[in-house]
């Protein structure tokens, strides 16, 4: 009787969140599925390669920097018939501005299973990098992402200076080079000039990144004076520079004279609330 040969049945497509750049900021199943990995297909215009430093001997790493969307999947799909885990190595996380159903489709079309594994946005990064909260009781309790319209429009609704107006935290992706429309929408939804604004280049970069404090009338200057022009993340927000307020309210989780499931009030509730200073907008 001959040999019955049976065809490979096509590993799996991960894409994965390489997180902001910080190598360590990788998630563990991200870190585990890179150390398992036939092939890594990584982002290098925007992704640290030190991400892929837990690859196995032999794993096939490409560089997409010079690839179309068409050359992606086509990588991908020729390796997964190669490979049982490929992995598809995005900054930041998979959902936000990643191209992630673009790539997926013609997979999907393939027959290739593909599952995506979250990473840390350069948002909350950004934050951290600069110990900022985009929430706090009574401030905001909304965050938007969002971007300045350049070769992608914005769908109606979702100009800049439309959701401005909301006064919340606004987290401004892809638009460095158009700071200067992003300040000009700020005061025309009743920003004021004084506001604070906050720009993180290269979050987690432990040798590039770049902290840059200001105010909605100097922060184009000052980054131009630091020559940050990509790879950076604008927040506008009510609650910047809350570290240094005298006066907060707090969380009422945590409140002494507040009851939840568990754990009972300690002391009265207070009559009427604390103020915080409202002079930054």
């Amino acid at each position: 009787m001959s040999d019955v040969i049976t065809p490979h049945k096509p590993g799996q497509v991960w894409f994965v969140g390489a997180g902001p750049g910080d190598p360590d900021l990788l998630t563990v199943k991200g870190r585990d599925l890179i150390a398992r990995a036939g092939a890594i297909l990584f982002a290098g215009s925007l992704v640290n390669e030190a991400a892929t430093r837990w690859a196995p001997a032999g794993c096939v790493i490409a560089d997409s920097k010079d690839m179309t969307l068409e050359e992606m999947a086509t990588w991908l799909i020729a390796q997964a018939h190669q490979h049982d885990t490929v992995i598809r190595l995005q900054t930041g996380d998979p959902s936000l501005y990643g191209a992630l159903i673009e790539v997926v489709q013609p997979l999907d079309a393939a027959g290739i299973a593909v599952q995506v594994v979250p990473g840390v946005s350069s948002a909350m990064a950004s934050a951290a990098a600069a110990v900022e909260s985009l929430t706090l009781p009574e401030v905001t309790q909304t965050v938007i992402f969002t971007r300045v319209e350049g070769r992608t429009p914005m769908p109606e609704g979702e100009s800049l200076e439309e959701l401005a107006r909301h006064h919340t935290t606004l987290c401004i992706f892809l638009s460095i080079t158009l700071l200067g429309r992003v300040t000009t929408s700020l005061i025309a939804a009743g920003w004021s000039p004084d506001a604070p604004m906050l720009v993180v280049h290269k979050a987690s970069w432990s040798d590039q990144e770049k902290i840059i404090r200001g105010t909605i009338s100097t922060i184009q200057q000052q980054c131009r004076d630091e020559k940050v022009a990509s790879q950076a993340m604008i927040i506008a927000s009510p609650t910047l520079g809350a570290r240094q307020w005298t006066t907060l309210i707090k969380s009422k989780l945590y409140d002494a004279s507040f009851t939840h499931r568990f754990r009972r009030a300690s002391v009265a509730m207070p009559s009427s609330p604390p103020t915080h200073s409202t002079e930054i907008l």
